[in-house]
């Protein structure tokens, strides 16, 4: 008879990933305002109708986010934090919307932002954590990269007591998430259905009106200009519904922490 192979730690990276159900709770980490909207968006609004709380943790205080250079970075900060609220609402977030103090454009992957993302996760007990995949080839932008690997760190600390003892206080306990999903993904191998709240995805988008002439074709300014802007993340969206069939999509690599 032939011997049933055994199982290891790494067996998981061998299965096919399965379909996720609505999750109950769901934390995105990003590095800036508006990351969470780009890469899931349309996620988040449609798991937020379902009934999930959503929560948002948004590392940088966005301060280089602008092209204007009379443009104060204490009245930046403060204008990023209310659009992401903004945002936030517009796609049904019902969670804590936390926002961290790292500098735009510094954020390293260190112990300190570590411990941020392992508290929060400890704190929140998210099903799911969201963020950018640090796989990704060409990735341009150091927070992001900064920061997919720093929740990646972060989520595994949280899991286990003996990373940051001292966070295991006052109620707070170690937590495993049941998934992480990386969006801009190097390999997608998860793919979310966004036909019903791709709107809410360019609503919530748009929130963010100080990033309109950086990063949105200044799609504030006219019909038209959104109408370009909509019809570019649309592009988007249906290039990666392609590989599962899907209308409109967001795609994403899980991984089972």
């Amino acid at each position: 008879m032939t011997a049933k192979p055994s199982t290891n730690l790494f067996s998981e990276a061998r299965q096919d990933p399965i379909d996720l159900p609505t999750p109950e709770r769901v934390l995105t980490i990003g590095a800036h305002p508006d990351d969470a909207e780009f890469g899931a968006g349309g996620t988040l609004a449609k798991w937020a109708s379902a009934g999930c709380e959503i929560s948002m943790l948004i590392v940088t205080d966005g301060s280089k986010g602008t092209w204007d250079e009379d443009q104060d970075p204490a009245e930046l900060i403060a204008a990023r934090r209310s659009e992401q609220r903004a945002a936030a609402k517009a796609l049904g977030a019902t969670g804590d919307i936390v926002f961290g103090d790292f500098v735009d454009g510094e954020l390293e992957n260190n112990r300190e932002l570590q411990r941020l993302i392992s508290l929060w996760v400890r704190r929140l007990k998210p099903d799911v954590v969201l963020t950018f995949d640090p796989w990704k080839k060409y990735m341009l932008h150091p927070d992001h990269r900064a920061i997919g690997w720093g929740v990646i760190d972060g989520v595994v600390a949280a899991r286990d007591h003996l990373f940051f003892p001292d966070q295991l206080v006052d109620g707070v306990t170690k937590h495993r998430p049941q998934a992480i999903l990386l969006f801009a993904p190097e390999e997608a191998d998860h793919h979310e259905d966004i036909s019903t709240s791709f709107d809410t995805k360019i609503d919530a988008l748009l929130c963010h009106s100080s990033q309109a002439r950086t990063t949105m074709g200044d799609a504030n300014d006219s019909a038209g200009a959104r109408a370009e802007f909509s019809n570019r993340i649309r592009d988007w969206s249906v290039r990666m519904g392609e590989a599962a069939g899907l209308e409109l999509a967001e795609s994403f690599k899980l991984l089972r922490p």
